[in-house]
């Protein structure tokens, strides 16, 4: 409220000095450089106005052969009594307002859905063109969507302070490893897991892996 103040008195400092140097001008003084006009100094003020996204409050009449703006109080009336307050919107005649609440706070978690859907799970592109594919693909992509909100939730229940991000970055270093000689099989192994990956399982609540499980 106090910063919307403070830029409508600002412009209206400057309509105050244009209209006043319109006035002098028209009484005969001078200016330096080229001489002010109504409509030039009606588009300056209504490009200041648009710019401050001022528009529906300080209204510019563009129509008018001198240079004139109104403040629509109404408007800024309107504009404070919903400083601090989210308007929501819905057709959803049959839930209460709390529920409307909570289904709209819910709308962050299924954004952060795509987001990860998009960024870690990588859904897309897809280069399938068999519906039945396509429709697998997207089926995986779910189910590794379900997963992660499953690993957000254990971490979040343990107090845990790695993300479900993080948490992939440190499982992703555990490797399990095969050594083939002449099509026969002579060395295979887990990496030795480091702290971070044992007390990651144990928040999970998952056994750590070994060889005997792969």
């Amino acid at each position: 409220t106090a910063a919307r103040d403070q830029k409508i008195e600002a412009l209206q400092a400057d309509a105050r000095q244009w209209f006043e140097k319109l006035d002098n001008q028209d009484a005969g003084r001078r200016y330096r450089g080229r001489k002010l006009s109504d409509p030039g100094v009606t588009a300056r003020f209504y490009k200041a106005v648009t710019d401050a996204h001022l528009g529906h409050i300080l209204k510019v009449d563009l129509t008018a052969e001198t240079f004139n703006y109104v403040l629509d109080q109404r408007a800024l009336d309107r504009a404070r009594m919903m400083d601090g307050k989210l308007l929501l919107v819905t057709n959803m005649a049959d839930h209460g307002p709390e529920q409307i609440v909570e289904r709209y706070r819910a709308l962050a978690d299924i954004e952060r859905g795509f987001r990860v859907l998009k960024s870690d799970i990588e859904i897309a592109p897809v280069y399938h063109r068999l519906p039945d594919r396509i429709r697998a693909h997207a089926l995986i992509c779910f189910l590794a969507l379900v997963l992660y909100r499953v690993l957000r939730m254990r971490l979040k229940a343990s107090d845990h302070k790695l993300s479900p991000t993080r948490a992939l970055e440190i499982a992703r270093k555990i490797q399990f490893h095969q050594v083939l000689l002449h099509r026969r099989e002579t060395a295979s192994g887990l990496t030795k897991l480091k702290p971070e990956q044992h007390d990651l399982f144990e928040a999970i609540g998952l056994p750590a892996p070994t060889a005997s499980r792969l």
